[in-house]
């Protein structure tokens, strides 16, 4: 079981009609979205070095970025 501490967000009226419509949508509730989004956004890991955006090794490196541009 996680313990939880009660805390207090003040948000505009127009944020707040939106997350329970949302929450409603979603049937959670809207302390479970709060969470959910201070994790993802403000909690998460940040990545340490270089991130990969492809599987396999890069072909060429920085210097030859434009040669696919060259003539044959």
């Amino acid at each position: 079981m996680t313990y939880m501490i009660k805390t207090q967000v003040y948000l505009s009226f127009e944020d707040l009609a939106r997350l329970k419509k949302i929450a409603k949508r979603m049937k959670r509730s809207l302390a479970d979205l709060v969470r959910e989004a201070v994790q993802k956004t403000w909690l998460r890991e940040i990545p340490k070095g270089p991130v990969g955006l492809w599987k396999k090794p890069a072909s060429k490196n920085s210097n030859e970025h434009d040669s696919i541009y060259d003539e044959p």
